[in-house]
């Protein structure tokens, strides 16, 4: 008979997997971004440049966006979002091999190398967002947001997406090298159709309904309707983007666990 003195506590245990996931995380940081120069600090730095990059080139070619929107804002809600969800799955995959020999620490498992490559992903993301828009109050190029709480779930949304599907990628990566292959340019030619250059409003009526069927479509929308939904009609299925992210996340921890047996530290 298991007393409640044998029983493993979950507070403690929490306690030492959440310092597990940290350490990797400020070990990722180290690997990835080094002690030199600006250091950890590239980890919003970079997704910073790039989207700034996008938003004065849209801006110096005044590129057509389908709506009265400032292309500054534009710019920045949609290339964002699309760092937010489309960096994760490229991180999970094959996460393993360059992390193999951790695993010889019993404390160290699969899902703490995941949680920590998606919660840099999701701080960089998130703070490159967040200082952009700062910057840009500032220099009087946009607006703040209408409606600070709709940005807010539309962003925390997306993040889910992302997070899911990195999880069922990261997953099937153990099991296949083709995930590798086919996930770049799948991921390269989504960016078209991934809301970020266009709004939904804009496109013909037939095909409005076509284009929500992308889930990543619906979380740009909402962040563009929170951030001005006065500019211009945004359209979104709040419900169906949580639908697909609470599937993907259900085929992702079910694989998670069917693929434990499958980390080993002698590879």
């Amino acid at each position: 008979m298991v007393t409640a003195h044998h029983r493993p506590a979950l507070g403690p245990a929490l306690a030492v997997q959440g310092r597990v996931v940290f350490a990797l995380l400020m070990r990722e940081v180290l690997t990835r971004y080094g002690r030199h120069n600006i250091g950890f600090l590239w980890l919003f730095v970079e997704p910073m440049l790039f989207t700034l990059g996008v938003t004065v080139l849209w801006s110096l070619t005044k590129s057509l966006h389908g709506s009265t929107i400032p292309i500054t804002a534009f710019a920045l809600t949609g290339y964002s979002s699309v760092l937010l969800w489309r960096n994760m799955p490229g991180r999970c995959i094959n996460a393993v091999e360059p992390n193999r020999s951790l695993f010889y620490h019993r404390h160290v498992r699969l899902p703490d190398i995941f949680a920590a490559r998606l919660l840099l992903e999701l701080g960089g993301a998130t703070m490159s967002f967040i200082l952009l828009g700062v910057i840009f109050c500032g220099l009087d190029l946009l607006e703040p947001p209408e409606d600070l709480l709709t940005v807010m779930t539309g962003w925390g949304l997306l993040a889910w997406f992302g997070m899911a599907l990195a999880l069922l990628l990261g997953t099937l990566s153990l099991r296949s090298e083709l995930v590798e292959k086919l996930w770049h340019p799948f991921s390269y030619l989504t960016f078209p159709l991934s809301g970020a250059a266009f709004m939904v409003d804009a496109l013909p009526r037939d095909v409005q309904d076509l284009a929500l069927y992308l889930p990543m479509v619906d979380g740009v929308e909402m962040v563009r309707d929170g951030y001005f939904g006065s500019y211009a009609h945004a359209h979104y299925d709040a419900g169906y983007l949580v639908a697909v992210s609470l599937i993907l996340s259900l085929l992702g921890l079910s694989l998670l666990m069917l693929s434990r047996n499958l980390v080993t530290v002698d590879g």
